[in-house]
């Protein structure tokens, strides 16, 4: 069986682009995070979420809403794969809202938002389409948030200077005996202070860190070969691997995908 995914970018009316995912998923995801919302539904199988320290099953009729920053990652439940529509909405279309429960049941906004989700990703009326989706979220942190989300803050300390670290040795990044040398402590005790903050190891955090860097070279118009040296990934094949694990879609499918959003912008 294989996996499948359609990776569309679409303009929204008075405000930022907004990114949607529609894929049938049969393994594993890696351990990532989102700078936006992950707001999504699932429409066949059943998906286990690893968030927040436990397991959360999605299946048709729930909405699941990670909030940005938070690493997660999600996979096939007992059986052979679930397929699922996600968007990828900026704070401002959500409005600071927290949500102690990444999944809830509710087969109404499922259907909606799979509809709104359904007519953006094929070119529908704007208008329509926007209302949708202003009222698919509205009436979400209406019946399912928990309260103001505080705003997102600064990463301080341990982890904050490590990923900096990280970011500004791209190309050649330091090991983990240097990071640990550096902050007085063996890497066992940096490699899991970062990981309990972070939700990730370093490795896997610079590696979701060079694919966030190569999608705005790739939205350039970079090609993948080229882009994947420039942030220091070993090959295309190796930027290709890391793309698909985080994103589902290869490099130049998202290049593509994104291209082609311009040129209708352009002409339009």
């Amino acid at each position: 069986m294989k996996d499948w995914a359609v990776w569309s970018r679409v303009s929204v009316p008075a405000g930022p682009s907004l990114d949607l995912l529609h894929a049938k998923v049969v393994r594993d995801f890696a351990r990532h995070s989102h700078g936006e919302y992950a707001i999504g539904t699932c429409t066949g199988g059943l998906e286990a979420i690893s968030y927040r320290g436990g397991v959360h099953y999605s299946g048709p009729g729930s909405v699941v809403v990670l909030e940005p920053g938070e690493a997660h990652t999600g996979g096939p439940a007992e059986v052979d794969c679930f397929t699922y529509r996600v968007m990828y909405p900026a704070t401002s279309l959500v409005g600071e809202a927290h949500f102690a429960q990444p999944v809830v049941y509710d087969p109404d906004l499922a259907r909606r938002l799979a509809d709104a989700h359904r007519m953006l990703g094929a070119g529908g009326d704007g208008l329509e389409g926007e209302s949708q989706l202003v009222a698919v979220f509205g009436d979400l942190v209406a019946r399912h948030a928990s309260g103001p989300r505080a705003a997102v803050r600064a990463r301080r300390g341990l982890a904050a200077a490590v990923m900096a670290r990280l970011a500004d040795g791209l190309l050649e990044p330091p090991t983990l005996a240097e990071l640990a040398a550096e902050h007085g402590l063996s890497r066992y005790q940096l490699l899991r202070a970062f990981t309990d903050e972070v939700g990730m190891p370093p490795y896997a955090w610079l590696a979701q860190h060079r694919v966030a860097r190569a999608r705005t070279l790739l939205e350039r118009g970079g090609r993948p070969a080229e882009v994947a040296t420039e942030v220091g990934f070993a090959d295309q094949a190796h930027l290709t691997r890391w793309f698909r694990r985080v994103l589902m879609v290869t490099p130049a499918a998202y290049r593509n995908s994104v291209q082609d959003v311009r040129r209708r912008s352009a002409s339009s």
